[in-house]
């Protein structure tokens, strides 16, 4: 059954609300304030499916001090704890525990390694093998409130609004968890498959070789239909990987680096319109689909719009968008919302990593501000020297951002605590080079995924595609697409899968390299963008072009009404332009964003490990939909043997 299925039980919040009475709360952004102090409400919990008495009950949440809004950058930055394992081996434990995100809320129930959220980071060097039992000690009823919204602006409402309908089921999910390294290479036994997750009172057990440059990954959870709820009760947090080329360039370190992970939540309300500090996700369903998860609160390391107090010298941040869907576009300001001007941004903000490593020398930041997706990493260094004494603000400038840019302040002092050596360098990184459509090895497999639009099937979804011989197929049919390309000719693929469950098609070569071409058909009338990840592979970005994807339509034939979704014979998908490569897009990286019309094709080297893994859309509510595919990593010279291979088995 999927989400939709689950509402057909559930009542509207609407008739309630509309018995609600106004509750006044004082001054809007006045700190600690006027508050109101709410009763027992039964009604309330009915709504939430958290019957008063059960372990479920919302009393810590609902039987507090309440607000109806909150105070920016009242609350400082908190740093996770290090985690830097000397034995080979580590225990992380999954636990619900209290955290307050913000100072003018009540207590928030969440899921978090070793009891902080976000998790904590863990530090290692490269080449040191490191074994984690990942142990699931959660216990209670699930802490997020799903709810469907036909408002199109509700999900960027903190709270209930009149059109809302609570998601029945959800509050009795069991913690069932698998934790995924993001970025890691290892084998497929240790990778965190998205069905291998484990109960409570059981262990997850993985190994990591840490055999990479490097780098700043994560882990969160990963299992199978329930990844997004799952992410956004709290389980996540970084791992950096050490290694001499990064120590040689003495870049700011102890409390001068430091990790910022940025994420949306929202909150449930009461029918005062009060937070209660529950969590919420609400997702907007216009009766077609439903849009991703997209909060009115973003957090960074699990505070709601912190302050973090700077000397004027440089730092070094490893920024992580752990948001179920946001895309966010991140500037400095004023401490009166202007953007700082261009010249001076450029001084102070330096990117020189990216998801799976260094760069090889520094790079601007676009005007614009850092575009970074879900699930991207940016190394990043600012001087605040040209700050000193002021206040800056860091904002989310993204159109979808509304009135919620806020995301943290940095209050610069004026003096240095210490005198700051640090150098910005020239170059970062003298191991990189820089692939090419024309440097790859000659012998490399192309692969071909389709990102077809929310619209024509009420989900986008991924097709897998193979490349075949026009005379083999008819024009038009269902999942049969041609695409024109400058300087190779027509090439007319057919669709060989869709859903997780079928078959594997991509079997790829321990140590081969491959180049995929992920190709976006949303148009412009619905420009989904996806963040594609391809596990245990670093690739990079070799091109990014636009295309005329009008092409890729619902086919009609004759008098029947619709055959399939393909091109029309004489309209393949068509090359319209160019496109761009940012600077700070042409690292390593294991995440690339696919824009609506964009075909982006990246290469790297399966080198990380063996066995069954998964590549999909890093949007975690189409990740749970539709948008994953397993592809396996197999010795050559079995795979020669194997059916799929090259060979077609034994004979």
């Amino acid at each position: 059954m999927n989400r939709r299925g689950f509402l057909a039980t559930t009542a509207t919040f609407g008739a309630a609300v509309a018995l609600a009475g106004d509750a006044s709360v004082g001054p809007a952004a006045t700190g600690l304030g006027p508050v109101t102090i709410v009763p027992d409400d039964p009604w309330f919990d009915d709504l939430v499916q958290r019957p008063v008495g059960s372990s479920c009950s919302g009393a810590e949440e609902t039987r507090t001090v309440l607000r109806s809004s909150l105070t920016s950058y009242l609350d400082p930055l908190r740093v996770p704890p290090m985690l830097c394992p000397k034995r080979g081996y580590l225990t992380v434990r999954m636990q619900s525990t209290w955290v307050r995100l913000h100072s003018e809320l009540p207590l928030s129930r969440v899921w978090a390694y070793d009891g902080h959220f976000p998790g904590p980071t863990i530090e290692v060097r490269r080449g040191q093998r490191l074994r984690v039992a990942w142990h699931n000690d959660i216990s209670g009823c699930y802490p997020i409130v799903d709810v469907r919204t036909q408002d199109p602006d509700g999900t960027t409402k903190p709270g209930y609004t009149a059109q809302d309908e609570v998601v029945a089921g959800v509050a009795e999910l069991p913690p069932w968890t698998v934790v995924h390294l993001h970025g890691a290479h290892t084998n497929a036994m240790n990778d965190g498959w998205a069905f291998n997750a484990v109960p409570p009172g059981h262990a997850q057990l993985a190994e990591y070789p840490n055999d990479q440059q490097a780098t700043a990954l994560w882990y969160h959870d990963h299992a199978m239909s329930i990844t997004a709820l799952n992410v956004l009760t709290g389980l996540a947090g970084m791992y950096l990987i050490r290694d001499d080329e990064e120590d040689s360039l003495a870049l700011p370190c102890g409390e001068y680096e430091v990790p910022l992970v940025i994420a949306d939540r929202n909150l449930t309300t009461t029918r005062d319109g009060q937070f209660t500090g529950q969590l919420m996700r609400k997702l907007y369903d216009d009766g077609v689909t439903d849009h991703p998860f997209l909060g009115p609160f973003t957090l960074v390391n699990g505070t709601i719009w912190p302050y973090f107090d700077v000397e004027p010298r440089w730092y070094r941040f490893r920024m992580l968008n752990a948001s179920n869907s946001r895309t966010y576009q991140l500037r400095l300001a004023d401490e009166t919302g202007v953007p700082i001007e261009p010249d001076l941004a450029r001084r102070a903000v330096k990117q020189i990593g990216t998801d799976s490593g260094l760069l090889p020398e520094p790079v601007d930041i676009p005007i614009g501000g850092l575009t970074i997706a879900s699930a991207e990493r940016a190394d990043m260094l600012v001087d605040f020297s040209v700050f000193a004494g002021k206040r800056v603000q860091l904002l989310n400038t993204a159109g979808d951002a509304g009135d919620n840019q806020e995301v943290m302040q940095f209050r610069v002092a004026r003096d240095h605590a210490c005198a700051d050596s640090f150098t910005l360098p020239e170059k970062v990184s003298g191991s990189f080079v820089r692939l090419t459509h024309e440097t790859l090895p000659p012998a490399h497999e192309r692969r071909w995924v389709l990102l077809t639009p929310a619209s024509l099937t009420g989900m986008p979804m991924i097709w897998e595609m193979i490349e075949v011989d026009e005379s083999s197929v008819t024009l038009p049919s269902d999942g049969v697409v041609q695409i024109d390309l400058p300087g190779q000719g027509l090439k007319t693929l057919k669709r060989v899968a869709v859903k997780f469950e079928e078959t594997v098609n991509y079997f790829t070569k321990y140590g081969g390299w491959e180049l995929w071409n992920f190709l976006n058909l949303s148009g412009s009338d619905v420009p989904d963008s996806h963040p594609m990840h391809i596990h245990v592979m670093a690739f990079q970005a070799l091109s990014r072009n636009n295309y005329t994807v009008d092409a890729f339509t619902v086919i009609k034939a004759g008098q029947e009404r619709t055959v399939g979704l393909g091109t029309l014979p004489g309209r393949p998908i068509a090359f319209a332009s160019p496109g761009t490569l940012d600077d700070n897009e042409q690292g390593w990286k294991d995440v690339i964003r696919v824009a609506a019309g964009e075909l982006v094709s990246v290469a790297g080297q399966f080198g990380g490990g063996t066995g069954e893994f998964t590549y999909h859309c890093h949007i975690l509510e189409h990740e749970d939909e539709s948008m994953m595919r397993p592809f396996v990593v197999m010795p050559e010279e079995i795979l020669a043997l194997h059916p799929m291979g090259p060979g077609g088995g034994h004979h």
